[in-house]
């Protein structure tokens, strides 16, 4: 349990990362947009310095989703790899859980199948005994009554 709240923990530390890192684009751009309406400039310097500010936050963005894109590759190859690696441990266990459970069932069963036999063994005796007997019809009786 504690592991999948640690993988949450830090998926939710990888998501506050990119937050962050688009929530200072976000900022950086605005600051800069405002920075260049109100320096004294003519509108043709203005508009230039503008699509300049853009074309590099363009590119520090696209940087950035690179970066995202290749930790989040990593961190999958690593998760697969891992999941593969427990996969293959669960299910070795779990075949050695099987053979165990089956060798005591065998021995179990063994057992179960000898009383069972037991009892109608038993059965058949006392229903021949009571046939030659002549006492079909009646109960036998199982225990000795104690004379006074």
């Amino acid at each position: 349990m504690s592991r999948q709240m640690e993988r949450r923990r830090e998926s939710v530390r990888e998501s506050d990362v990119g937050a962050r890192i688009g929530y200072l684009l976000v900022g950086a751009g605005i600051g800069a947009v405002i920075a260049l309406l109100f320096a004294p400039k003519s509108g043709h310097e203005l508009r230039g310095d503008i699509a300049d500010a853009t074309r590099k936050g363009i590119d520090r963005t696209r940087e950035a989703a690179t970066q995202i894109s290749e930790r989040a590759t990593d961190y999958y190859e690593g998760a697969r790899d891992r999941a593969s690696e427990i996969y293959s441990a669960g299910r070795d266990k779990a075949g050695e859980v099987a053979l165990a459970a089956r060798d005591a069932a065998k021995q179990r069963g063994g057992s179960l199948s000898a009383a069972i036999e037991a009892g109608k063994q038993a059965y058949r005796e006392e229903k021949r005994r009571t046939e030659v007997t002549g006492l079909a019809g009646s109960t036998p009786t199982y225990y000795e009554e104690k004379k006074s």
